[in-house]
């Protein structure tokens, strides 16, 4: 018997700062109940899917800055996603902008992702490790990038869970861009990878065009779902938010490395397909068989630096 669920990506349409997490909160609810009533069991939210992507901002005053961070989870405003999902018996995916005080009084700020199971129980938390972009405002940039500003690095590691009848894991935008992402979870025998992202179409210090934007997005996912003989689901926030033009193209994408599931808007949109976990033990068992053929003891460098180690000179 095959272990089979029914994934949906939600993409959500633009967030703009001034609509509030009550109105973003309601719009996810009715997808939850359209992806319901379409089969679905998980639904794949966006990373900060409760606010517009306030990173683009240079923000000074703190109080401010603060309000776009849940200090709880549920909180009374985000419960009544629980509520529902429990009534429906839908797990879900979500990511969110996290602010808490640790045991020495400091205030601390991750972009995070939980995993909540189809009784409503979060089950999983990841939080962001590659943070892309800079730490401190840039002038000569169109619109900023400010996550390594208003984030930490994530220090939860690439954990995965087993629940909803497979072993699941997540990460965050641009943790898919690399390999490691992947391989760590990969390692862990995960069958399904959850990733939401806000990703610009246009990068504002780089000459790319969209559809190399696009490729690059899609190319890192198939890669990584193929590699790792995994499942993938990425969604995003797309549309035109806070004068930025944001990318779409949400998916599922299938072990083999195929997209058998594609978002064709920059709005609110459901992207599902049934996803059969057992599909992934063809690549684990033959060409991805990592006990069979890793060779861990030749990839020191992986571990030893972050940057480049340059060849002796001739």
């Amino acid at each position: 018997m095959s272990r089979l669920i029914t994934v949906a990506s939600a993409q959500l349409g633009p967030i703009e700062r001034e609509e509030s997490k009550d109105s973003v909160l309601k719009r996810m609810t009715d997808m939850m109940r359209h992806a319901h009533d379409r089969g679905a069991r998980l639904v794949v939210f966006p990373e900060m899917a409760l606010t517009t992507f306030f990173p683009r901002w240079h923000i000074e005053d703190e109080a401010e800055l603060d309000a776009f961070y849940e200090t709880e989870m549920p909180s009374a405003q985000t419960q009544p996603l629980f509520d529902l999902a429990k009534e429906l018996g839908v797990g879900f995916y979500l990511g969110y902008s996290e602010m808490f005080f640790d045991d020495d009084g400091k205030k601390r700020r991750f972009n995070t992702a939980i995993l909540v199971n189809q009784q409503a129980e979060i089950v999983g938390k990841y939080r962001k490790v590659h943070l892309p972009g800079h730490a401190t405002y840039e002038p000569e940039r169109p619109w900023q990038h400010l996550e390594k500003g208003y984030f930490e690095v994530g220090d939860l590691g690439f954990p995965v869970f087993r629940t909803m009848g497979g072993v699941m894991g997540m990460c965050l935008c641009n943790d898919r861009r690399w390999p490691e992402t992947w391989r760590v979870m990969g390692m862990q025998d995960v069958d399904l990878v959850m990733l939401g992202y806000n990703t610009p179409v246009y990068n504002s210090v780089a000459s790319e065009s969209p559809h190399l934007r696009m490729f690059h997005n899609h190319i890192s996912m198939q890669a990584g779902a193929y590699q790792n003989g995994t499942w993938a689901v990425g969604t995003a926030k797309a549309g035109m938010e806070g004068g930025v033009d944001m990318m779409a193209g949400s998916c599922i994408i299938a072990p083999t490395g195929e997209i058998v599931a594609q978002g064709r808007t920059l709005e609110d949109e459901l992207v599902i397909a049934d996803c059969d976990l057992d599909a992934c033990n063809h690549y684990k068992n033959t060409v991805f068989n990592f006990a069979e053929h890793r060779q861990p003891d030749q990839y020191g460098l992986i571990t030893e630096t972050a940057g480049v180690i340059l060849p002796p000179d001739d």
